[in-house]
């Protein structure tokens, strides 16, 4: 029986490309897209996990969805993602509404999963079984679930390859692509090796397949995802992983950018730095969450790295790749941060004066080291060392995008709804900045030059170089 299916998907990047295989993956069995849930024989929630926030949001979406799942006769609801896979066993009693939860190792697998409960009566279990290597097309699917209703393997192991069907859910000139999978790192404060498990790389090969495949569809940028992209390759004991994989992306013909995102201080080195400055087609970006500039702090969060280290990662990368911008995220708040711990955090973002930064609230955790720790900052504290934090950094953005203004940058036009906005070297779509654009002749998806007219907190106002070029002759 064939479906019409209708996905939201929430969280980050990474889940975004799940949700892409699934709808990929349900296109290729015959099943259709459905835009409109009301509509759809199957709603699919795809979860994210990561802080009581965001799980407030997946809930809230999963309620959203049963009204009008309550509405529709035999309209399925399902639930994936990784707050199905760490909470499938809780979420089962409190949203009985919910037709089934799919976990990591399943999603290849929904089309499965979609015809199985489409037929016959709920069906459930928590597996121990990873995924067989062979999927999507395994055909075990059966033989891994009893008469519940979660499809969830505890030890999740699936990396979708360049053969695994994607539906691609970005605008058409720029997409993500999933490096690896999962992380290795202790962090104290973090639930992802949980839900995602240990890292697992694609291979260099399988991953500029993909990429060359993209590019040749009119892709304009490759965003390399993973929940450590500097760990890329370690895995499969390829010395030098990520710098290998930026050469050979590099020398993929074509006009297009390439952006790392969500990678670790513990692994950046001046191969990567010589990398990036070496090849064009890179951007001059480094995303890089730090969390701490304190070492008390850093060690306690199990970061495995030092406020020295940090330092010089920052100097030798602005050293050697000139004009980089340093994207990078805080975490306030940390169980044990005094107003001195704070205070050498506040001083050395004074002192780096990062390009882009973002500020976390410490979330606590359950299965988390930091969650059982002693000395919990109150929810007030936290929100004022946000507050302050960001404060400091709103004045450091401002002073930054004003020395833009009178400049000619390029940048790739993209849309906010039906507005034309752009984007610089230094900007990651949905994350960063913008380019507020001014005058006629932008068109969505290309590069373009644009003067820098004005600026703001955090964006800059443009109109068309060629524009104002010809109007002082």
């Amino acid at each position: 029986m064939k479906s019409s299916v209708h996905l939201l998907s929430l969280g980050c990047a990474k889940n975004l490309v799940d949700s892409e295989v699934m709808l990929g993956t349900l296109l290729k069995a015959g099943h259709t897209i459905e835009p409109n849930q009301a509509d759809a024989d199957v709603v699919i929630i795809n979860t994210c996990g990561f802080l009581e926030s965001s799980r407030k949001e997946s809930v809230e979406a999963i309620l959203e969805a049963n009204q009008v799942h309550s509405i529709k006769p035999g309209q399925k609801l399902l639930v994936a993602g990784c707050m199905a896979q760490r909470f499938a066993t809780d979420l089962q009693k409190e949203l009985p509404e919910v037709s089934a939860f799919i976990g990591i190792n399943e999603v290849p697998r929904i089309h499965e999963i979609i015809e199985e409960i489409a037929v016959g009566p709920q069906r459930s279990a928590v597996s121990n079984r990873p995924a067989p290597k062979d999927t999507p097309h395994s055909g075990h699917l059966k033989s891994q679930i009893s008469n519940l209703k979660s499809f969830v393997s505890r030890k999740p192991t699936y990396l979708y390859d360049f053969a695994t069907p994607r539906y691609q859910l970005t605008p058409s000139h720029y997409a993500y692509i999933k490096v690896g999978e999962g992380c290795n790192h202790p962090c104290a404060f973090c639930s992802i090796p949980i839900m995602r498990g240990r890292h697992r790389s694609r291979t260099i090969d399988d991953v500029e397949a993909e990429a060359r495949a993209l590019v040749a569809n009119g892709v304009k940028e490759l965003l390399l995802i993973s929940q450590d992209t500097t760990y890329f390759g370690k895995d499969l004991g390829v010395a030098d992983g990520l710098s290998r994989l930026l050469t050979r992306l590099n020398a993929i013909e074509g006009d297009f950018w390439i952006r790392i995102l969500y990678t670790h201080p513990a692994h950046w080195n001046e191969r990567v730095m010589e990398t990036i400055a070496a090849s064009p087609k890179v951007c001059r970006y480094i995303d890089m969450p730090l969390q701490h500039m304190d070492d008390a702090m850093l060690m306690k969060m199990r970061r495995e790295t030092s406020r020295a280290h940090i330092e010089n990662i920052i100097a030798r990368s602005r050293a050697i790749v000139p004009g980089i911008a340093i994207r990078t995220t805080f975490i306030v708040g940390f169980p044990g941060e005094t107003d001195v711990h704070f205070e050498t955090l506040l001083q050395s973002v004074k002192d780096a004066r990062f390009e882009r930064l973002g500020v976390f609230e410490y979330s606590k955790e359950s299965g988390t080291l930091a969650g059982r720790m002693e000395s919990q900052v109150p929810t007030r504290t936290k929100k004022a060392r946000y507050n302050k934090l960001m404060a400091a950094q709103q004045k450091i953005s401002a002073e930054l995008m004003a020395s833009r203004v009178g400049k000619t940058l390029r940048i790739l036009v993209d849309k906010d709804g039906k507005k034309l906005i752009g984007r610089t070297e230094s900007d990651a779509p949905d994350i960063d900045g913008r380019v507020r654009l001014k005058g006629k002749g932008w068109q969505a998806g290309e590069f373009q030059q644009a003067k820098i007219t004005a600026s703001t907190e955090y964006d800059l106002v443009a109109e068309p170089a060629e524009k104002l070029l010809a109007a002082s002759f």
